[in-house]
């Protein structure tokens, strides 16, 4: 008679682990599925559209730069049609003067800046009425 009770016991202990072992699984699963939908949902990157056809883009080392920019939030954003400006200063009266320069004038001709995302602080519309817009107007 002891026999048909531990029977009864064995598979009881079978039944628990079984239900262990299934609900262990579901929870892999469940956290893999997670994690691949966080994984992508992080590598995926969706481009920002502007309001404005220039935008001033300050980058961790200080320098900003006002241009219209393509691809912001992607791994790849695009300065084109990028101007900077640039302090003079007059040698008779000392006076700071500021110039908006158009890249490209440089040496090597640079048509464009591929830039490092991680490396934009924040990028900004440049305000159709602003100087600096009447300026970029003006050398066009």
């Amino acid at each position: 008679m002891d026999e048909p009770k531990f029977e009864a016991a064995g598979k009881t202990t079978a039944t628990k682990t079984m239900k262990i072992s299934t609900v262990v699984v579901i929870v892999a699963v469940l956290a893999l599925v997670c994690g691949a939908g966080a994984a992508l949902a992080l590598r995926s990157s969706h481009e920002v559209t502007f309001p404005t056809p220039y935008q001033a883009v300050l980058l961790a080392n200080g320098a900003v730069y006002y241009a219209k920019v393509q691809g912001y939030g992607t791994s790849n954003p695009v300065l084109v049609d990028v101007y900077y400006i640039v302090t003079q200063t007059n040698p008779e009266t000392k006076q700071n003067n500021n110039v908006l320069v158009k890249r490209g004038k440089e040496l090597h001709g640079p048509d464009r800046m591929y830039v490092n995302p991680n490396q934009i602080v924040f990028v900004e519309p440049v305000g159709p009425g602003s100087k600096v817009a009447q300026l970029i107007s003006e050398s066009h």
